[in-house]
């Protein structure tokens, strides 16, 4: 029996999730110490500079207090840095610092090393196959995620 459009699409659906769970959880099996709040936290900084606490929380999905003393423990490790607004002088913005950007970059180039260590264990023509893949579906997943239609 033929599959109808949105069972394709459960299946495609099914399928990213499978893929996105297994690879997440294979890299946090080594978190180094740091919770996956903090690291998405760091990263939200790194990608959008210097934002609002409140709007730090709200993106992270965190109640505001929750942030307060997470960013708190960054400050204390010098991993990012509170200002003030220079527009609004009541508010308070949150910045990765330069150990902060190094903590990150170091957690990504020990995560490829892992995810290379996975792909030396297989068959060339099998990594062959997924690099043909992910250079197919990786800008089409990023347009996804943005939102964006097809081109």
């Amino acid at each position: 029996m033929d599959e109808t459009p949105e069972e394709g699409l459960q299946e495609v659906a099914a399928e990213l999730n499978e893929l996105a769970t297994g690879l997440v959880r294979h890299l946090l099996s080594d978190r180094q110490g740091m919770s996956l709040t903090t690291v998405a936290a760091l990263g939200r900084l790194e990608q959008e500079g210097p934002i609002r606490l409140t709007a730090l929380a709200a993106a992270e999905g965190i109640a505001q207090p929750s942030m307060t003393a997470l960013v708190q423990r960054l400050e204390r490790q010098n991993l990012a840095s509170r200002s003030t607004d220079p527009a609004d002088g009541r508010v308070c913005l949150v910045a990765i610092t330069d150990a902060g950007r190094e903590l990150l970059a170091e957690r990504h180039r020990a995560q490829r090393a892992r995810v290379a260590g996975l792909l030396a264990a297989l068959p060339e023509q099998d990594v062959q196959a997924l690099s043909e893949a992910m250079h197919t579906a990786l800008p089409i997943v990023r347009r996804m995620l943005r939102g964006e239609s097809a081109s």
